[in-house]
């Protein structure tokens, strides 16, 4: 059983790196390879045979019930033909609906959809949908939906399209998980083309008509689960107004982690002890045992009646089935989160042995949990938490299981009891904190050399206090529920003040580049090694292992060389240029929320996986969002040597920018055998008003022998003009980044023909509103036979220069089939 279900989980791993599915004709020859090996078990005696053939078999099936899962959700796309159109809707609300400063977030089921009056099948039947409060015209929608609300809403889709760069979050990857297969917004008959000179009772009254709430609440088991998460959430939001850590309280009690803030998640990463910050299979563990702790005692006592109760059904019985109907219960309120999942699963194993009166294996159990979270997610394995989760368990098993003390038995006395639970906690947390070391650093890069300590103090305080009160204080009446919430806030506040003091202490992060498969594989042999049984000779040897980790530094390039990163940061610019012992960073991708932008999001991920620590240099081309949006984000997570730009001094960006300068046409400084120089903006045109931001846009020219980058910003067919008849001999370039997106005031025909580019690159974002890049302007670089990358097609885009001009496209380098749609 346990070959079985490795193989399975093995096979689903192998299917999800695919670049294609296998077609109907593999699939059946999957399916017969699958009978012929079940025929081999039934004839084949012999014990490791059958073991070999168990593996292979759930290899086999774990590949071809993944591709099959995909198959299934990947037909359920939204045709092209049907994106930016007007599309009416009818469906429920079928999730928590996230609240944002611009509106709000919710998973919709349609029932039914409309387009130009006919129905329309080809609609997905889950998408998710934003709906923007500019969009709300006086009454034309309530101040927030709610879960299980059915809705007649009028809105514009598009197929599931994300950010794809190296190290970065799989958006695209995410929504098909949960089988989200087109994204889209709220729009009323006001914004579908309704004329401007109707007044705004008449705009609301035509709105209210096509966006408007058909039913309070439809009953369903998943309405009513979502509807009871949004009611807890509001309770606690409630009893804890403006509170800064009320999200976290949130995330604790229903799973949503929407509402902790990214300075809160910085000091939680940091510390190690962000797993405790969720639902986590600890809290369900520990809120499982003691509601069978309770039904133990009373069932056993017969409810302090005369019923005799245990003879009817045993109370072992009864706190089984106690355990597994709350872990259920809680595990719902959770969302089902894999921690979650994989917990309740082995709850649900444990409690099944029990009923049947069976011995189960921790390994029997691990495995059947692994087999069962992947059956029915099989895209689990594409998250940290899955191999997080497991590989703990994993860890335990090997280093833990079997090698408890057993001499001290009952009669030692309380006190020598206690004494085995603290040995026994502190060995299996030692044995975390060692095997998760080649794990944590594969997956993000950094490991939080205080976790140990933060995690000794956190788990009394989050897992024994704040979770078991905090569920009580979510259904507690007014004003009990107030009373014990801000109690727990107050702790949670005194718990974050310690941990920011543990994060500031020297060291306390220990961060490096993400490492090769052949450096995690030494890593993983020291740390078996270092865990194995006392017997084995010379354990303090699989430190050894580690030493390749320790030392693995930042690639750079070699001398003579130059590294270009185009991020795909959607509608905005972030280039990184590299040479050999210098950094520059050109533009900083846009804001997309308050809390998220193209910094913290694409740019410094890249950054940390890569172990780039410092930048040399930042040059943020002007003013727009999409350009300067994650300065701050990168100000406050790397160090800058100096940043220049064309922004105005009263800028919170220039206030917080180290060694600002501004952007001045002739400034020029050489790295490395590469000569970078600013074309442009003119020092005189910063006392002009009459042009937009966009003309002061910081041109920056990068050259390296006969090669050379031109990273113009948005400027436009004025300043693309003054350029071409000031300094022509400046302008030639291998690769040119094009000026504002490719719109159609900039790329102007002798601006292009004076640059002479091999290769274009344009940062655009999928669908964008502004249409970039316009068609005539992209046609017109393919007439001049110029190469063109788009990051909405390609992704994060490399470009190695030195010797032969090279470039790479992160889709086609990193193909996934859920990329081709």
């Amino acid at each position: 059983m346990r070959s079985l279900l490795i193989g399975f989980a093995a096979g689903v791993c192998c299917l999800q790196w695919q670049a294609n599915l296998p077609g109907r004709m593999g699939c059946l020859l999957l399916l017969a390879a699958w009978l012929a090996i079940i025929l081999l078990l039934i004839r084949t005696p012999h014990y490791w045979k059958r073991v070999l053939l168990w593996l292979v078999g759930g290899v086999v099936s774990g590949f071809l019930w993944a591709a099959l899962c995909a198959h299934h959700y990947l037909a359920d796309e939204l045709p092209s033909e049907l994106e930016g159109r007007d599309i009416v809707l009818t469906g429920t609300v079928s999730s928590l609906p996230f609240h944002f400063p611009q509106g709000e977030r919710f998973n919709f089921a349609v029932e039914s959809a409309q387009v130009d009056g006919r129905a329309e099948p080809r609609v997905p039947p889950h998408v998710v949908l934003s709906w923007y409060a500019a969009s709300r015209i006086t009454h034309a929608a309530p101040e927030a939906v709610q879960p299980g609300e059915r809705w007649q809403l009028t809105v514009r889709m598009k197929k599931p399209h994300g950010n794809a760069n190296p190290f970065g979050f799989d958006y695209e990857a995410w929504l098909l998980e949960q089988h989200l297969r087109a994204t889209g917004t709220v729009h009323g008959q006001a914004q579908a083309g309704m004329p401007a000179d109707r007044d705004t009772d008449e705009i609301a009254d035509a709105d209210s008509q096509a966006n408007r709430k058909l039913a309070d609440f439809v009953w369903s088991f998943n309405n009513v689960v979502e509807r009871m998460r949004a009611w807890m959430r509001d309770r606690i939001l409630a009893a804890l107004p403006d509170k800064q850590y009320a999200g976290v309280i949130v995330a604790l009690v229903i799973g949503d982690e929407r509402g902790v803030g990214q300075s809160d998640w910085k000091v939680f990463n940091n510390s190690g002890i962000d797993h405790l910050i969720a639902i986590s299979g600890l809290h369900i563990t520990l809120i499982a045992g003691l509601a069978a702790r309770i039904a133990y005692a009373l069932w056993a006592r017969s409810f302090f009646t005369r019923a005799e109760l245990p003879l009817l059904l045993p109370a072992h019985k009864v706190a089984a089935l106690t355990a597994v109907l709350v872990g259920f219960t809680y595990v719902l309120l959770a969302g089902f989160s894999i921690p979650a999942q994989r917990t309740l699963y082995m709850l649900t194993v444990v409690g099944a042995a029990i009923w049947l009166g069976r011995i189960a294996s921790v390994s029997h159990v691990a495995c059947v949990a692994l087999g069962v979270v992947l059956l029915l997610d099989p895209w689990a394995v594409l998250w940290p938490g899955f191999w997080l989760s497991f590989a703990c368990v994993a860890i335990i098993l090997f280093a833990v299981v079997g090698r408890v003390n057993a001499k001290a038995d009952h009669d030692a006395g309380r006190l020598q009891h206690w004494w085995t639970w603290i040995k026994t906690e502190s060995r299996t947390q030692l044995a975390l904190t060692f095997g998760l070391v080649p794990v944590t650093m594969l997956l993000f890069g950094k490991i939080s050399v205080i976790s140990p300590v933060a995690n000794a103090i956190a788990i009394p305080v989050m897992s024994f206090v704040v979770t078991p009160t905090a569920l009580l204080g979510s259904v507690l009446p007014a004003p009990l529920s107030g009373w014990v919430l801000n109690a727990d806030h107050g702790l949670i506040e005194l718990l974050v003040r310690v941990l920011n003091w543990l994060t500031m202490l020297p060291a306390a992060v220990w961060m490096a580049p993400i490492p090769p498969s052949w450096i995690f594989l030494c890593a993983l042999f020291g740390t078996a090694w270092l865990l194995a049984p006392r017997g084995l000779p010379l354990r303090w040897f699989g430190f050894a292992g580690w030493i390749p980790l320790l030392l693995n530094g930042a690639t750079h390039p070699q001398a003579g060389q130059m590294w270009v990163t185009a991020f795909d940061v959607g509608q905005g610019m972030a280039v990184l240029v590299e040479t050999p012992h210098h950094r520059l960073l050109y533009d900083t991708g846009p804001a997309y929320s308050p809390e998220a932008n193209g910094g913290n999001r694409v740019i410094v991920p890249y950054l940390q996986a890569r172990g780039i620590a410092r930048l040399d240099g930042m040059v943020i081309s002007h003013n727009d969002n999409d350009h300067s949006g994650g300065a701050l984000s990168i100000f406050a997570e790397i160090p800058v040597d100096w940043v220049a730009s064309s922004l105005a001094f009263d800028s919170n960006i220039v206030r917080a920018a180290p060694n600002h300068l501004r952007c001045v046409a002739g400034q020029q400084w050489d790295w490395d055998g590469v000569h970078f120089e600013v074309l442009q903006p003119a020092a005189s045109s910063y006392l002009s008003t009459k042009y937009k931001t966009n003309a002061h846009s910081c041109t920056l020219r990068a050259s390296l022998g006969s090669q050379a980058l031109l990273l113009p910003g948005d400027i436009e067919a004025v300043q693309e003009a003054e350029l071409v008849e000031g300094m022509p001999d400046k302008l030639p370039a291998t690769v040119l980044l094009a000026p504002h997106h490719g719109s159609g005031t900039s790329s102007t025909l002798p601006f292009l023909q004076t640059v002479k580019p091999q290769v274009a690159v344009f940062q655009v974002g999928y669908r964008n509103r502004f249409h970039h890049p316009k068609p005539a302007v992209f046609a017109r670089y393919g007439e001049l036979g110029i190469a063109r990358l788009r990051s909405d097609e390609a992704g994060a885009i490399g470009l190695r220069f030195g010797g032969e001009l090279s470039f790479s496209e992160y889709r086609k380098d990193q193909p996934r089939y859920w990329y081709a749609r």
